[in-house]
C-alpha cells in the first residue's frame, strides 16, 4: 500500500513539473486547491501533499500562508549551459597542486559551508544502518574481521557487485571483480595495468583533479580532449586520436562527469567500445556517479558493450554510501590477473570489516532503499541550486544541468578569477574548488565547481547568496 501511495504522488507531482515546464503553469499561478486536487485525482489528501511537498522541495512551488501553493520557479529559467571545453593539444605539465592543497586543507573544518566536496552530506547517509551492518559483520566474520581475505577480495561483497551489474545490463560473475581501497585505488591500479611511465593517456577535459594528479605522479602524460557540457566526448574525437597510435589508454568518467556533469549517451559509448576494440587500446571506465541518476532508469555503462575485455569497470559507494570505508573495486576484463599481482604487491589486502558490511548492506535490498531517497533528495538540491544561483548570480552566468551525480559547473565572465573568489569565499567561511583545479593547462581560470550534496537550508540558500554577491562584486570591478 505504501508502494501503491508513493507511485501516485510521485505521478502526480511528474504531471504538474511538466506543466511548469511546458509553460501551462507559469511562474505566479496558482495550484488548484489540496481539497480540488483529491477529487479530481480520486486520491487521499495526504497524497496531494505529499505531492505538493516533493514540487516544494525541488523550488518549484511554494506555500503562501491562508492562500494556497503557487508556481515559484521554472526549469525554463535556467541558466544557459557552458560552453564545449577547447583545451589545447599540447602535451603539458602545468598543474593546480597549490590550489587543489589550500582548497583541500580545511576539509575537516565544521565551519565551513563545504562546496567544495564531492561527496554526500553525513546528514544523507544511512549511518544508523551502516553501524548496525559493521556489528553484524564482526560477529560472523573470522576473528571478528581481523584476518587477511582473499586477494580479490570479499566474496560476498564480489557476488552482490556482479548481481547489482544487472542494472546496467553488465554481465559479470564474482570472479571478474578485484575489491579496491576506494576508487581510485581501482583508478591507480587500472592505469599501472595498462601504461608505463612516459605514455600518453587521454581524458575528458576538464576531468577530476585526482586523474590529473595520479597521472602526473604515475609518470604519464595526459593529453587533453574538447568535452561537451551535456554529451561528453564525441566518439568522433575518439577515432581521430586512436588514428595517431600515441594513445595508450583512454580514461572516461562516462556517467555524470565530475566536474562538467555530463552523461555519454548509451549509443556514443557503444560506440567508442568499438573504436577502442578496433585500435586494440584500453579504456579505464570511472563510474563511480552512475547510480544516482535522476531518470527513470540507470544509464548504460562502456562495459555493457565490452566484448573484448578491454574496458576496466571501476566503481565505488564513497559517493553513495560511505565515504570514509573506502570500498571500491574494478572488473578489469582482460587485465585481471595483472590487477591482481598489482595488488597483491601495493595492499596485500582489503580491509575485511568494511567490506563485508557494504556486502550486507547490498544484499538486504537497503542500498536500493537508500538510493531511492538519496536520488529524490539530490535532484531536489540541484533545481534548488538552480534556482538560487539564477536568482543570485549575474544573469551571464552558465551552469550545466545535470541528470545525476551532486555536482554544478559553472562559467562566469572570463574577467573573473575564481581562485581570488575562493579566497573572498573562505573569508565568509564558504569554500568553493576553482576551475583550474581540474586541468594541467592554463584554463578554466573562470569557472568552478559547486557540490549539491549538502543538504538544503537557509545556511545553504544564504551561503548561494552570499556567493553570489561576492561575484557580482568581481563582475563590477572588471
Amino acid at each position: 500500500m505504501q508502494e501503491e501511495n508513493s507511485h501516485l504522488y510521485n505521478r502526480i507531482a511528474y504531471t504538474i513539473e511538466n506543466q511548469i515546464y511546458n509553460d501551462v503553469l507559469k511562474i505566479g499561478d496558482r495550484l488548484p486547491s489540496v481539497r480540488i486536487m483529491s477529487k479530481e485525482h480520486g486520491v487521499s489528501i495526504s497524497t496531494i501533499l505529499q505531492a505538493y511537498y516533493m514540487l516544494e522541495s525541488k523550488g518549484l512551488i511554494e506555500a503562501r500562508p491562508q492562500s494556497g501553493y503557487y508556481i515559484r520557479f521554472s526549469p525554463r529559467k535556467f541558466p544557459q549551459i557552458p560552453i564545449m571545453s577547447q583545451p589545447k593539444s599540447l602535451l603539458t605539465r602545468n598543474n593546480a597542486e597549490d590550489i587543489i592543497g589550500e582548497v583541500y586543507s580545511g576539509i575537516a573544518d565544521e565551519s565551513l559551508m563545504k562546496f567544495s566536496l564531492s561527496v554526500p552530506s553525513q546528514e544523507l547517509l544511512p549511518i544508523a544502518k551502516l553501524n548496525k551492518a559493521v556489528t553484524e559483520s564482526m560477529r560472523c566474520l573470522p576473528g571478528s574481521g581481523t584476518t587477511y581475505e582473499n586477494i580479490q577480495g570479499n566474496e560476498k561483497l564480489r557476488r552482490q557487485i556482479a548481481k547489482w551489474a544487472i542494472h546496467w545490463d553488465g554481465k559479470l560473475t564474482h570472479e571478474d571483480i578485484v575489491t579496491t581501497a576506494g576508487c581510485m585505488n581501482a583508478l591507480s591500479f587500472s592505469l599501472m595495468a595498462v601504461a608505463e611511465k612516459g605514455d600518453t593517456i587521454a581524458v575528458e577535459s576538464p576531468t577530476y583533479f585526482g586523474i590529473l594528479q595520479l597521472a602526473n605522479n604515475l609518470g604519464l602524460k595526459v593529453l587533453e580532449l574538447p568535452t561537451d557540457p551535456q554529451t561528453g566526448i564525441n566518439p568522433d574525437t575518439i577515432k581521430k586520436i586512436l588514428a595517431t597510435n600515441k594513445i595508450k589508454a583512454l580514461l572516461l568518467i562516462s556517467n555524470f562527469n565530475n566536474p562538467l556533469t555530463s552523461i555519454i549517451p548509451d549509443d556514443n559509448k557503444k560506440e567508442i567500445v568499438r573504436l577502442i576494440e578496433q585500435y586494440n587500446v584500453p579504456l579505464i571506465e570511472d563510474d563511480i556517479y552512475g547510480d544516482v541518476y535522476f531518470g527513470k532508469g540507470r544509464p548504460k555503462t562502456c562495459k555493457t558493450f565490452d566484448t573484448s575485455g578491454l574496458v576496466l569497470w571501476c566503481g565505488s559507494v564513497s559517493k553513495t554510501l560511505a565515504p570514509g570505508y573506502r570500498v571500491g573495486w574494478v572488473a578489469p576484463g582482460r587485465y585481471l590477473e595483472k590487477i591482481k599481482r598489482l595488488k597483491m604487491y601495493h595492499a596485500v589486502s582489503s580491509p575485511s570489516l568494511q567490506q563485508e558490511a557494504i556486502a550486507r548492506f547490498l544484499e538486504n535490498g537497503r542500498y536500493e532503499h537508500h538510493l531511492r531517497k538519496l536520488r529524490n533528495t539530490l535532484h531536489a538540491n540541484s533545481l534548488q541550486y538552480t534556482r538560487a544561483i539564477s536568482e543570485y548570480f549575474p544573469e551571464a552566468t552558465r551552469i550545466s544541468r545535470p541528470e545525476g551525480g551532486f555536482l554544478l559547473w559553472m562559467e562566469l565572465k572570463k574577467t573573473i578569477n575564481t581562485y581570488d573568489l575562493f579566497r573572498e569565499a573562505i573569508k565568509h567561511n564558504i569554500s568553493i574548488s576553482p576551475g583550474r583545479m581540474f586541468t594541467l593547462q592554463d584554463q578554466y581560470n573562470h569557472c568552478l565547481r559547486l557540490s549539491y550534496g549538502l543538504t538544503w537550508n537557509e545556511k545553504t540558500d544564504n551561503s548561494l547568496r552570499i556567493l553570489g554577491d561576492l561575484v557580482r562584486q568581481q563582475w563590477k570591478s572588471m
